[in-house]
């Protein structure tokens, strides 16, 4: 059951999406967090951030949109804050980090290069360049390549890059990350979306937009772990609207090596356990010797 991403040694091919699991302590009563693959927490940013103003989340057919904008606070406010809680604890720790500007990127990851609790960061690159007239940086290949370099330039950490789902073809940043040093993918973020109050007429969140997540985002982010997957040969995190065993292991098979439940946090916490269970009592059941086995076992 185990996975290596890098230097990063999960036990198991489970996790947490960043963004639903808050930093750990908020699911830790109702979590052994300890039998996950590792946990993953909310984006972090060099300094505090506010996020956006309310509503931020609106719930739609088979998913939810979230405006959140990312409120944490900052890298040396969660060191001090959050990261102690985890010395209970051997489950690896991933942080996902962000940024406005390529120098903040540089700057988060200095400051969390140094915690040795601190395993690997995943590197959320949806995010706008204030510099480049609010371009983003996981749909500019250019300003994607020079992020990733930035990062990795400045930890020897694991780095996990999170790819954004609405590019013309993922097996360029897929290969773009691979080729800038990621050991890592996680495949994928939230996919841009909007709802409106026909009666108000106004959108639904107060940020207008947001990221779709949910079961109805799942068949996208399946085919794009498989269009990865056959362009890269660093490990994948798939992830979108797992909510069963059945959709952990067609990520799977689509060519990846761990899965991520996210919005299915939200209403049973209980989820990422359960699917690890079921994917125990699978293998088993099958006689897979390994879930390495399964990986990119897709029939075409």
């Amino acid at each position: 059951m185990s996975v290596k991403i890098g230097s990063l040694e999960m036990k198991n091919p489970v996790t947490v999406a960043s963004g639903t699991f808050g930093y750990g302590p908020e699911y830790a009563d109702l979590v052994d967090l300890d039998r996950l693959g590792a946990v993953t927490v909310k984006g972090i940013s060099a300094e505090p951030h506010t996020g956006n103003e309310t509503p931020r989340t609106f719930e739609t057919a088979s998913g939810m949109l979230n405006a959140i904008g990312l409120p944490g606070p900052g890298a040396e406010g969660f060191i001090e804050k959050y990261l102690p809680f985890f010395e209970d604890y051997r489950v690896p720790l991933i942080v996902n980090i962000w940024g406005k500007t390529v120098e903040e990127y540089g700057r988060v990851t200095d400051i969390l290069d140094a915690p040795a609790r601190i395993d690997a960061l995943e590197v959320n690159v949806s995010c706008p360049n204030v510099k480049e007239g609010g371009a983003l940086y996981g749909t500019d290949l250019d300003l994607f390549q020079t992020v990733v370099e930035e990062v990795r330039e400045k930890t020897s950490k694991p780095i996990i890059v999170k790819l954004a789902p609405n590019v013309a073809d993922i097996k360029l940043f897929a290969l773009a990350a691979e080729e800038c040093g990621a050991d890592g993918l996680s495949i994928m973020n939230s996919y841009p979306a909007m709802a409106i109050d026909i009666e108000t007429r106004k959108p639904q969140l107060a940020n207008r937009t947001g990221g779709l997540s949910g079961p109805a985002i799942k068949p996208i982010a399946v085919k794009l772990v498989w269009e990865a997957a056959q362009a890269v040969n660093i490990p994948i995190i798939g992830m979108g609207g797992i909510y069963s065993t059945e959709d952990a292991l067609e990520f799977i098979i689509a060519g990846a090596s761990a899965v991520a439940v996210g919005t299915a946090n939200f209403t049973d916490p209980s989820t990422a356990v359960r699917i690890l269970e079921g994917i125990e009592s699978r293998l088993a059941a099958k006689g897979v010797a390994a879930v390495d086995d399964l990986t990119g076992a897709v029939r075409i």
